[in-house]
């Protein structure tokens, strides 16, 4: 029997600006209005304020660290929590934190629970064994069939504990129909000026993410073609200041200072999405799933992705925006050529397209749904037959 009024603690190394960190909050909010109990470790940061007033209880822990001496004590740190807050399951979302967890799991005959949220790369021993934690859960959750393929090719994971629960938008706050106009209007004019068009690609200022390459594409176009656009860089280098630099120089050389825009961080998504003509995720290496992707189509707009990872299953390619091959500047500038050739019209339709895709399959209703059906399940006999 499932005890009513379950009691789950999530762990995670901070609760600043990334998908895992937005997962974590609609779990907690689920969990909430499911009448549970909501707790997260971690070492805090900008969305704490948030998860608190979602009716989560926030507990600091230096769980960021790789430390085996730091791992040890938030073992027993967490054994304590277990005992002392009657947790009736530990949720891990990244490796570091998931072997403390893991431990403090099974010292207490505690069920885990682990999403796997990334491609984890490095192929040694002793990387292969930190990263198999998150395939060591009494159930798994890939956030994507991507990502649910790695695991299955990587570790081996038997089916009864593999469950794939992609992550979703929240349409409450990604519809057009609920955004200010006037908001969006004065961000637009703030972003793109008297351009014709606003480009934006969201996301951390890391190399990864794909703005050099972008940088890149934006210098083969004509110059009639970059006079239609401007390009916002949406995000902040969480301490990545030669990236910045390097990201600078290059605007300066290629002649782009009239062209893109490095505004920082910027928390209202569903406004920012309003007021652009095209999201792009360029990104050089695999994205797990690739959220912007989904809250952009959401909002009705067409995404130009990389064509890998789980961007495959979010952009349909020249139907709800395209895929290009990742690094290939080239291959970027014809797509973005593409779209300024496109009708009013059929940048209405493909728009349309998006959104209709998005709130067909991937919304944040469903992955909480999903997700505490997971929980559910792993409370049964089931979770003691471990693979």
């Amino acid at each position: 029997m499932v005890k009513p009024g379950l009691t789950v603690l999530q762990v995670i190394p901070e609760l600043n600006a990334g998908g895992a960190e937005r997962t974590t909050l609609e779990i907690v909010e689920a969990l909430v209005k499911n009448g549970d109990r909501a707790i997260v470790v971690s070492e805090g940061g900008r969305l704490v304020p948030e998860l608190e007033r979602l009716g989560g209880k926030h507990i600091e822990m230096p769980v960021r660290s790789k430390s085996l001496l730091t791992l040890l004590k938030n073992r027993a740190r967490l054994i304590e929590l277990i005992d002392e807050e009657d947790v009736d399951i530990v949720h891990a979302r990244s490796r570091a934190p998931a072997w403390s967890a893991l431990w403090a799991c099974r010292a207490t005959l505690t069920p885990f629970v682990t999403t796997y949220h990334g491609a984890y790369s490095g192929t040694s021993a002793p990387k292969t064994l930190f990263n198999s934690v998150m395939a060591r859960g009494d159930r798994v959750i890939a956030n994507s069939g991507y990502i649910a393929d790695h695991i299955r090719n990587r570790h081996g994971v038997s089916e009864p504990r593999m469950a794939t629960i992609p992550r979703g938008a929240d349409l409450r706050i990604f519809d057009p129909a609920k955004i200010d106009s006037e908001t969006v209007q004065a961000l637009r004019k703030e972003l793109a000026g008297d351009r014709q068009y606003l480009f934006t690609l969201p996301g951390r200022l890391t190399e990864w993410k794909g703005q050099m390459v972008l940088l890149d594409a934006l210098a083969m176009l004509s110059a009639e073609e970059r006079a239609k656009i401007a390009v916002a860089l949406v995000g902040d280098a969480q301490g990545r200041t030669g990236y910045v630099d390097t990201l600078k120089a290059r605007i300066r050389s290629a002649e782009l200072d009239d062209v893109v825009r490095m505004p920082g961080h910027y928390s209202d998504m569903p406004t920012l999405y309003a007021a652009s003509d095209l999201v792009l995720a360029p990104s050089v290496r695999p994205e797990a799933f690739g959220r912007v992707a989904v809250e952009a189509s959401a909002m009705g707009k067409p995404v130009l992705a990389s064509d890998h990872g789980g961007q495959r299953e979010t952009v349909r390619h020249e139907e709800t925006g395209w895929l290009t091959p990742p690094g290939d500047a080239l291959a970027l500038a014809e797509a973005m050529r593409t779209f300024l050739a496109l009708s009013d019209e059929q940048k209405a339709e493909m728009g349309a397209a998006a959104q209709g895709f998005a709130r067909e399959h991937f919304t944040t209703e469903r992955l909480q749904r999903e997700t505490l059906d997971v929980y559910r399940r792993v409370l049964t006999p089931l979770h003691k037959e471990k693979s």
